[in-house]
């Protein structure tokens, strides 16, 4: 029996997908062993340590290619994160693409970033402990959410197509970088979701929530919202102005980049 033999092709990988690579091997082409013509490119640069999520575009040769082409020795690999523009032509997409309005689907160790999303009235699921990896890509497939992670093992899941790995354990931050890698500030409707449970939120009126409400509350506000799906009832109580300055903070950023 025959094997094929192990040669090389040349890769060379841009922009913040290099935060996947080990410091040798970033902002630079280098070679990695290739078994020629066997293995397809997507699971090339999955085995380098990138998820399949972070890519927009291969090129092999010069030429844009989908996550199906079979690596030839000698190839040169170009791999490129999500960006506004590029000189190729045609263009291989690489997955359908993702329209607005976006949803989101994070797993739990989220619960920061999830509540921020809701925040801002994104469409954001947030996993429970009792979900594992497996229904976390059921999910994000089956509903064609983006899923929000820190573990990079979970956005190689195949079935997983939309996708995003957050690089710091920083709540704002993160929600900083999400909103700039899908663009979402033309999105934003804050206070139009439940932070508890991502229900729509609705204006009620005082008197039909009377009973629920604490004495101080009754004496000092007078509108409120309720969500339709928990009934959790929110006003401008002693945490709205933290959040308020979150709402504030995200649309001076949106403005900057208008």
């Amino acid at each position: 029996m025959t094997t094929n033999a192990m040669n090389t092709a040349l890769f060379r990988f841009y922009a913040d997908l290099n935060d996947f690579l080990p410091p040798p091997q970033r902002q630079r082409p280098f070679r990695y062993p290739v078994y020629d013509g066997t293995q397809s490119v997507k699971h090339l640069i999955e085995s380098l340590g990138v998820p399949h999520t972070e890519v927009a575009v291969i090129l092999a040769n010069g030429r844009s290619i989908d996550f199906n082409y079979l690596v030839q020795s000698d190839d040169q690999i170009s791999t490129y994160p999500p960006f506004h523009t590029i000189d190729v032509s045609p263009l291989v997409p690489l997955r359908p693409l993702l329209t607005p309005p976006h949803r989101f689907l994070l797993d739990n160790h989220l619960g920061k970033l999830a509540r921020y999303l809701r925040l801002l009235g994104l469409d954001t699921l947030y996993a429970d402990n009792k979900a594992d990896d497996a229904d976390l890509a059921r999910i994000a497939h089956q509903e064609q959410r983006v899923l929000l992670t820190r573990d990079r093992g979970l956005l190689k899941r195949s079935n997983v197509v939309y996708g995003y790995c957050l690089r710091t354990r920083d709540s704002l931050q993160q929600l900083t970088a999400v909103l700039h890698r899908f663009q979402l500030h033309d999105e934003i409707a804050p206070w139009t979701r439940c932070l508890r449970c991502n229900g729509l939120l609705r204006s009620v009126a005082k008197e039909t929530i009377l009973h629920r409400l604490e004495p101080k509350t009754k004496l000092y506000f007078n509108e409120f919202r309720m969500c339709d799906a928990c009934e959790q009832i929110y006003w401008q109580g002693s945490h709205f102005a933290r959040l308020q300055r979150i709402v504030d903070r995200v649309n001076d950023l949106g403005d900057s980049h208008r």
